[in-house]
């Protein structure tokens, strides 16, 4: 597999292993080699911009909170259950979205980089190496997977259900045409949306303009409903009405679902341009329109359908309806890069096999496509949304996953006020506390929805998890494996002198994941060819747990071990593209010698076997760990090797 032999660790967790053993430090904790990449522009165009790419989940709420809301209250909606549910709904996004995520979590960057894999490469392998802090990452990310896929699905299917307001004609086409439009959009993916991006921030700007006239055409109606500004509506309703009180939380939760997206996009932006979004734009928008719908059930409107839609005029409702089925579809547009650059996040820090990543356009390094998490994603969105055919009933699914990520990311952040920001244990474990308590009442209240369908994202979630656990553990197991048997470099010389090995015109390189003696390819090279180039490069690659490693400390430790034999590592940060021919051009100005003009890359490529003397891996894990290997891309394509100067040699590796 080039894996194994290429990469300089399985994980960033086994290079902390290797360093702690001799007392080094690993650079990937030590962070000095870190560079942040602030994004360019002006403050108010990132902002619009952030408008199409991070708001688009929690922007589009309102189309199916506030009525699934009221058809979970369980009794009807009078002053005391519509302002109740509307002052749980604004007291939720002050508290967890604008408190914790946009004051608190966004002050938390891993080298500019935010989302919980960052948090956790940051607290859990670039401060010092923790398991646990890992493993929680991990299945936060992995949740963020199984909520991706009703996302898309809930959104479409809410815009599209306006359809049965303008004619029960349409009814049964709402769930084919969201199929259409949801295939559609998949479909499109491998061609990219860099045409079509710079178009996510203006509609987007109209889609929160919109709903917030719309709003403030409902509070007209019955001005009263500010009330609900008030917490102890919310308080009370909670506390009074026993049962349903406390499952009326899991609906309340939807008006958040996005929140995450804020946390995890701010390298696209920066924390600026995100918070002006926030509080200029979004915050009073999604305040104004959630007040607007509660103001019109005050006034007596019927809360059968959707009550987004009765605030609109019956002449504007087909044109709501296409502007919030195009908001929608950016809505689930940024789902699916979210999954595809956290798709690229986790290959570069080691916990999935090596997956094909097409750059769509040379604007930016976000505008990726991931054919696999792609074409998953469609099965199971479209899936979705012809099983449950319903936002109602996707609703019951929703949730569920993001709640969890939340209250994980909330026992993250607690630890970053301690470490990072040198607060006291009483200090950071009462802002903890506050946060950890209202994240754990609402995933309380999703864990009621598991047998309505929060059964979906939690088995995505643990399907995710594993295949990242299984990755970790077989590449660490060929890490080791391979390490049983390295030869010195003298001695290997030695050998090569002894046997009159020839030694043929070029240059060589070898990617490695060895410290310091002889590469296995190099050896098996010999042992198979019978011949060792003139010249010789080494090259050991590492993927260090910050997101980007400055040019000037991308090449370390460039020597020349023996006469014609250099080796140099080479460190890459999680969210760049490693390119080995670019690298070792540069290696001039370091002082190599070595004429690269004419070069011939060796990549180890192992065939992967159960280990039979009982030490190796269960042999259902060896079995889906090889599947994963075998489908893994060529290292080639990993590093940016060009294929016409590019040997493997293979070997057969037990595990």
């Amino acid at each position: 597999m080039g894996y194994t032999e290429a990469m300089s660790d399985p994980t960033p967790a086994a290079a902390n292993e290797a360093h702690e053993l001799d007392g080094t430090v690993n650079p990937a904790v030590s962070g000095r080699v870190a560079t942040r990449r602030a994004p360019q522009g002006k403050l108010a165009l990132l902002g619009l911009s952030a408008l199409g790419i991070v708001f688009g989940d929690i922007g589009t709420s309102p189309l199916y909170t506030f009525k699934t809301i009221l058809g979970t209250a369980d009794k009807s909606p009078d002053a005391a259950v519509v302002l109740g549910a509307l002052s749980l709904v604004l007291w939720t996004l002050v508290i967890i979205t604008t408190v914790k995520y946009v004051l608190f979590a966004m002050r938390v960057d891993n080298d500019g980089e935010g989302g919980i894999l960052a948090l956790m490469a940051l607290l859990g392998v670039k401060k010092q190496y923790r398991p646990t802090i890992i493993a929680v990452g991990l299945f936060g990310a992995a949740l963020i997977y199984g909520d991706g896929a009703i996302t898309p699905a809930i959104s479409v299917l809410s815009a599209l259900e306006g359809l049965n307001m303008a004619t029960p004609v349409l009814q049964p086409y709402v769930v084919p045409a969201a199929v259409a439009i949801l295939f559609a959009q998949f479909a499109i993916q491998s061609r990219g949306t860099a045409s079509i991006g710079q178009w996510f921030g203006p509609v987007m700007l109209v889609w929160f303009a919109t709903i917030a006239v719309l709003g403030l055409v409902g509070i007209a109606r019955h001005p009263g409903v500010f009330a609900a500004l008030n917490p102890a509506y919310g308080l009370s309703y909670l506390f009074s009405n026993g049962a349903t009180g406390f499952l009326v939380l899991g609906a309340v939760f939807l008006c958040v679902t996005g929140a995450e997206a804020l946390y995890a996009d701010m390298g696209h932006f920066g924390a600026g341009p995100i918070k002006l979004a926030w509080f200029g734009v979004v915050f009073p928008s999604l305040i104004l329109n959630y007040a607007g719908q509660a103001a019109l059930v005050l006034d007596g409107a019927p809360t059968d359908g959707n009550i987004f839609y009765r605030l609109c005029p019956d002449a504007l409702l087909l044109p709501l309806i296409v502007l919030a089925t195009i908001a929608t579809i950016i809505a689930s547009q940024s789902i699916i890069t979210g999954a595809f650059s956290m798709t690229r996040q986790a290959i570069q820090l080691g916990w999935l096999p090596r997956l094909q990543i097409k750059q769509t356009s040379s604007e930016g390094y976000g505008q990726i496509y991931v054919g696999v998490i792609n074409w998953l994603l469609m099965i199971v969105t479209l899936g979705l949304t012809i099983g449950f055919g319903k936002s109602d009933n996707l609703a019951s699914a929703y949730g569920i996953a993001v709640s969890l990520t939340m209250l994980m990311t909330s026992a993250l952040l607690f630890i970053a006020m301690r470490e990072i920001w040198g607060w006291s244990l009483l200090a950071a474990g009462a802002v903890a506390a506050i946060f950890l308590a209202i994240d754990g009442a609402f995933f309380l209240a999703n864990l009621t929805k598991i047998a309505e369908g929060g059964y979906v994202p939690l088995i995505l979630a643990v399907s995710v998890y594993g295949i990242m656990w299984i990755w970790h553990r077989g590449a660490a197991a060929v890490f080791n494996r391979l390490g049983e048997a390295l030869i010195p470099i003298p001695d290997f010389l030695a050998r090569v002198a002894e046997r009159k090995v020839p030694r043929v015109p070029g240059t060589a390189v070898f990617l490695t994941r060895t410290e310091s003696d002889t590469p296995p390819v190099m050896v098996w090279h010999v042992k198979h060819n019978r011949a060792l180039h003139e010249h010789l490069f080494v090259l050991r690659v590492e993927i260090l747990s910050v997101p980007w490693v400055s040019s000037s400390t991308r090449m370390s430790s460039l020597a020349e071990v023996a006469p014609g034999f250099w080796r140099a590592e080479a460190r890459f940060g999680f969210m760049e593209r490693p390119n080995i021919p670019e690298l070792l051009s540069a290696s001039k100005s370091l002082g190599c010698t070595i004429d690269l003009g004419d070069v011939t890359y060796y990549v180890g490529h192992e065939t992967v076997i159960h280990r039979e003397d009982g030490r190796g891996l269960p042999a259902w894990q060896e079995r889906i760990f090889a599947v994963m290997e075998r489908n893994a891309i060529h290292v080639s394509d990993f590093f940016s090797l060009p294929t016409d100067q590019v040997v493997e040699i293979g070997r057969q590796v037990a595990i």
